[in-house]
């Protein structure tokens, strides 16, 4: 059996590696690469160091479990599916990326931009989203049960059978969102803003 030849990172990290299906790049330090339009299909990118890189357009459905995201820009990736749990997305830009049902449990999304990006059916439990930027995401069936919202910005997103048990909306804007069906169990609402929804009547 003919081994494996090793991956060329700095090629990788140039950009010049389009094809980088079942890749392994675990714990691998990617940190400003530049990997637009890239194909990472199936890819191991385990607790690795994607902090600052441009991954606009690319394709992520793969394991991206613990990696560093810090800063990075994701806008209009396809990440349908991808194993985010615990991965570090502090200040990255994900705008109109598609993470339906992606695995983000406890995950850091802080002053995550995820301006209409598609979340439906997304796994949200325990993540932490203080200030992130979410208007006209849709989050329909997404489980944001025990997550951090507070300060969110979600005005006119769509929130339609989305779960959110005992999550922490506080200060969070909610302005026009659609919230038909969704759970709100536990929830805290605490200053939130409710107008142009079925809440706003509620005491």
């Amino acid at each position: 059996m003919t081994p494996t030849a090793p991956l060329d990172l700095a090629a990788i990290r140039a950009g010049q590696r389009q094809n980088l299906v079942q890749a392994d790049l675990a714990g691998v330090d990617l940190a400003g690469a530049q990997l637009a339009g890239v194909d990472l299909s199936q890819a191991n990118l385990r607790g690795a160091d994607l902090s600052g890189a441009d991954l606009r357009g690319a394709i992520l459905r793969a394991n991206l479990r613990g990696a560093d995201l810090l800063g990075a820009n994701l806008c209009e990736a396809d990440a349908r599916n991808a194993d985010l749990r615990g991965a570090n997305l502090l200040d990255a830009t994900l705008r109109q990326t598609s993470l339906a049902g992606a695995f983000l449990t406890g995950a850091l999304l802080t002053r995550v931009d995820l301006s209409a990006a598609d979340l439906r059916g997304a796994d949200l439990r325990g993540a932490t989203l203080v200030e992130a930027i979410l208007p006209q995401a849709d989050l329909s069936a997404a489980n944001l049960s025990g997550a951090d919202l507070s300060q969110a910005d979600l005005e006119e997103a769509i929130l339609m059978g989305a779960i959110l048990r005992g999550a922490n909306l506080s200060q969070a804007n909610l302005l026009c969102a659609q919230v038909a069906q969704a759970v709100w169990t536990g929830a805290i609402l605490t200053g939130t803003c409710l107008a142009g929804t079925p809440l706003e009547a509620q005491p």
